[in-house]
């Protein structure tokens, strides 16, 4: 049964997020299993990516087995449920927001402290993101990407 009608990285990356708040899974392979039971087709490099990506943590359970959890802190890491859109034009990055929402994703890209990004300047619902050098501009948007779940 599939969770949602949203599919792909963030559909995926969503269904993982609640099994994981369960704290049934011991393995990335029973992760693989219980993903593909709601829908979601994943390689265990796939979920590997997503638990890193969630900040998810091999934890003890109550019962003294090991399992995977997200701790309950706040993650550092770009807010995915902001972003409308990044795109760029060979010199700067810019990371479209939902409204009033461009300063908390500013920085959430300066905690995550990349040493591809010189600095941000957010307004409303844009973020503009320097580069240190425009070679590494395709590897910065692929992070910050993956980051968003956006493939594209």
């Amino acid at each position: 049964m599939v969770d949602s009608l949203m599919t792909g990285p963030k559909a995926r990356r969503a269904a993982l997020r609640k099994l994981l708040s369960t704290g049934a899974a011991t393995t990335q392979s029973e992760l693989c299993e219980m993903l593909a039971r709601r829908g979601h087709q994943a390689t265990q490099s796939t979920v590997s990516r997503d638990l890193k990506l969630l900040g998810a943590e091999r934890r003890h359970a109550e019962d003294g087995s090991i399992v995977y959890r997200i701790p309950p802190r706040p993650r550092r890491g770009l807010s995915a449920d902001m972003v409308t859109n990044i795109e760029h034009n060979e010199t700067v990055i810019v990371i479209r927001t939902e409204i009033g929402r461009a300063q908390a994703v500013g920085l959430d890209l300066d905690a995550l402290g990349d040493r591809d990004v010189m600095g941000t300047l957010a307004g409303d619902d844009t973020v503009l993101v320097i580069p240190r050098s425009t070679t590494r501009i395709p590897a910065l948007l692929a992070r910050l990407r993956r980051l968003v779940g956006s493939g594209g």
